[in-house]
């Protein structure tokens, strides 16, 4: 089992932020910034396939593990994620506990899963297929996200899955989906995500959440949050701007 699953199972407080910026440079900017790994965003931002593994090798460069979010559920997408050597998945919009099977079943090789063989980067192009093989289902982290009202429902169910070791909040899509949004909805939109990482420490399961700004991040993890998504590069590359622009103003004034 490699480190990084090791502390997202065992649960150790860990810092990331999403990749969605399509360069290499990007990647090995916010690799060197002290987070503890990176969620490279294949679902929102605009990132071909191709640039996934070259975003995964940049970080592999600077030892920071990468987990991709993909576009959807399709196994494809998770198969290609985890041959560019991706350390880990996210999969979104996870509402059923069949969902929640269907993510480890393609994230996992046979006999936990259907995951198929090929020789991608993550088996050395097919010079390492049988090592990669015998490790892989240990080394992979299967994370999913929870984020609809129909997610709320059946959370008890969700969390119950086997194979599943991160059990994701997404509030933004969270919060629209169960009409909380805008500070009138906050109270019961805190109330989802309560239930949400409650079910999941329940279960056993890790508990993330997406925080778009530090001040969240104490708050959830009073509550049992350990694996924190931490805005994404490009969030913080225009909230640099903006304050170095501003003070930059200050000194004119």
């Amino acid at each position: 089992m490699n480190e990084f699953r090791q502390k997202c199972i065992g649960k150790t407080n860990l810092i990331g932020s999403f990749a969605a910026i399509p360069h290499p440079v990007a990647v090995e900017v916010m690799a060197q910034s002290g987070l503890d790994f990176l969620c490279i965003d294949w679902e929102h931002a605009q990132i071909s396939r191709d640039m996934i593994e070259s975003m995964v090798r940049a970080a592999d460069l600077h030892r920071v593990p990468a987990m991709v979010r993909v576009p959807g559920h399709a196994p494809e997408a998770i198969q290609a994620a985890l041959d560019s050597g991706a350390q880990g998945v996210l999969i979104p919009r996870v509402s059923t506990a069949a969902q929640a099977e269907a993510a480890v079943k393609a994230s996992r090789y046979p006999p936990k899963g259907e995951r198929g063989v090929g020789p991608g980067r993550a088996a050395g192009y097919g010079y390492r297929i049988p090592e990669y093989l015998a490790g892989a289902n240990d080394r992979i982290v299967v994370a999913i996200q929870v984020e609809t009202s129909e997610g709320l429902a059946n959370i008890e169910a969700i969390a119950a899955v086997d194979g599943v070791d991160v059990i994701f909040v997404g509030p933004g899509d969270l919060s629209v989906s169960i009409d909380a949004i805008g500070p009138q909805g906050a109270d019961r939109l805190n109330a989802a995500i309560r239930t949400i990482i409650g079910a999941t420490i329940a279960h056993n399961k890790a508990a993330g959440i997406f925080c778009a700004s530090p001040q969240p991040v104490g708050q959830w993890a009073a509550i049992g949050a350990r694996f924190f998504i931490l805005a994404s590069d490009t969030m913080f590359l225009g909230a640099g701007a903006a304050a170095n622009c501003a003070a930059a103003r200050d000194e004119l004034a």
